[in-house]
């Protein structure tokens, strides 16, 4: 701010008041003129560009369009042959008092038919083929939410933590400040004769420690502007982004209980778990429905053409319908069907030990991270209060210090309390966000963030 300061002044005197005027308007635009990213907006631009949100969309596409009748094979089957062919052959018959030959004879074959086939019953088989392939469309949707609440889940963890970093950059400008202000005047006393030049030098070693580590902090900011732009999909990955947003938000008032019954009931784990369930039903009742018999159906049209190039017939047409039922059932096979079903009712179990086990997981982790939740709120309180009390003390401290009262190494123990409770609060309100976004992500709420 001093260097745009000085920048202008020197700028009003060389080229007048005018010029110093539109610079300022110009900057002004085009800051005003800048893209605000707030957090629904970061999370919308995710959801329309990120790569692998495309590709878990293009396998739900894929599990949707073989969700049909024809593909569980409820609808007839339509089909067409036709074949044109011919011999050459040469013939040579004996009768009692005489003998023919014949070379080269040419016989033609054309044919064309059209046959419609359908399954009119095969013991249920078609109609859990049906419901299976519903099942796996469902399952397809699931995946995708769960993609989707990640993704957001990730959106959100990482603007706030852009947030923290920024925060502990602007802090750690501020230490720069204090630390150039201790400079400026201990190289006073220096001058003066009231200070020694190792106090001088002491502090400008502060100085360079702090420079160092604001320098690291911008290393910080700019990767984590990277990967928001990464889950954005930008094409820039390192294009600056203003944030709306200049402090963590926290939610303070979810409830356990809401949280438990929500969680039952939206849970995306959960509804995968089930839907895996009900798949492994379907599969046990398709090998089942083998035991029945079936019914199938068939009909067609058929036309014929053939020419002869000897004996007395040149030609001949023959065309017709044919039409037929077959009812069969399945005997024996070696009792595939038997060991085919039993290996179906053990996947079966095992499908509903995983839900148990999904849901007694995301119980325990429900139960662990609210808990976290408690705790940060009450140790946000604390370091609220700490950090009070630290700034008030920092306050005091360089009013002593400007007066000789107060001992260099002293005021850096109170400057370097109040960047260690600074970070201990931006730290805290940051495991508080995470264990929210845990929360909301574990009922099923995380797109209340959109």
């Amino acid at each position: 701010m001093n260097k745009t300061i000085r920048l202008m002044n020197i700028l009003s005197k060389r080229f007048g008041l005018a010029i110093v005027l539109f610079i300022i308007l110009f900057s002004y635009q085009r800051s005003y003129a800048q893209d605000i990213y707030d957090l629904s907006r970061c999370i919308q631009t995710a959801l329309e560009r990120n790569y692998s949100i495309q590709v878990v969309r293009n396998n739900q596409e894929v599990s949707d369009n073989n969700f049909t009748r024809g593909n569980a094979g409820m609808l007839p089957t339509v089909s067409s042959t036709n074949r044109f062919g011919g011999t050459i052959n040469n013939a040579t018959q004996n009768y009692d008092d005489s003998k023919t030959t014949s070379s080269g004879v040419h016989n033609t074959t054309a044919t064309a038919g059209v046959t419609l086939g359908m399954t009119i019953f095969d013991g249920f088989r078609v109609v859990n083929t049906y419901k299976r392939l519903g099942a796996l469309a469902d399952l397809g949707n699931l995946n995708t939410q769960m993609a989707i609440e990640n993704l957001v889940a990730q959106i959100v963890s990482e603007y706030n933590y852009y947030i923290q970093q920024l925060s502990l950059y602007n802090n750690l400008a501020y230490a720069v400040s204090l630390s150039r202000e201790r400079v400026r005047i201990d190289q006073q006393r220096y001058l003066l004769g009231s200070a020694s030049r190792v106090e001088y030098l002491q502090s400008m070693v502060y100085l360079n420690a702090d420079s160092s580590r604001y320098a690291r902090q911008k290393e910080e900011l700019m990767t984590s502007i990277v990967r928001l732009n990464e889950l954005m999909a930008s094409e820039d990955l390192g294009r600056q982004i203003a944030l709306k947003d200049s402090i963590i938000k926290i939610n303070e008032e979810l409830l356990y209980e809401d949280l438990l019954t929500l969680t039952l009931q939206n849970n995306t784990s959960l509804q995968i778990a089930s839907k895996n369930q009900v798949i492994s039903e379907m599969d046990y009742n398709i090998i089942k429905s083998r035991a029945y018999p079936y019914l199938t159906m068939s009909t067609g049209y058929n036309y014929n053409y053939y020419t002869y190039g000897s004996g007395t017939m040149e030609t001949q047409t023959i065309n017709g319908l044919n039409y037929g039922l077959t009812l069969g059932i399945d005997i024996f096979d070696g009792f595939n069907r038997k060991r085919e079903k039993k290996n179906a009712m053990i996947e079966l179990e095992n499908k509903k030990y995983k839900f148990v086990e999904v849901e007694q997981s995301i119980k325990a982790d429900l139960y662990t991270i609210f808990y976290a939740y408690e705790n940060n709120l009450r140790l946000l309180k604390l370091e609220e209060q700490n950090l009070a009390v630290a700034r008030e003390n920092l306050e005091i401290a360089l009013e002593r210090y400007k007066l000789g009262s107060l001992a260099g190494l002293e005021l850096r123990e109170v400057q370097k309390s109040l960047l260690d409770a600074e970070e201990r609060l931006l730290s805290v309100k940051y495991q508080t966000k995470l264990a929210e976004i845990s929360l909301l992500q574990i009922s099923g709420k995380i797109m209340e963030y959109l």
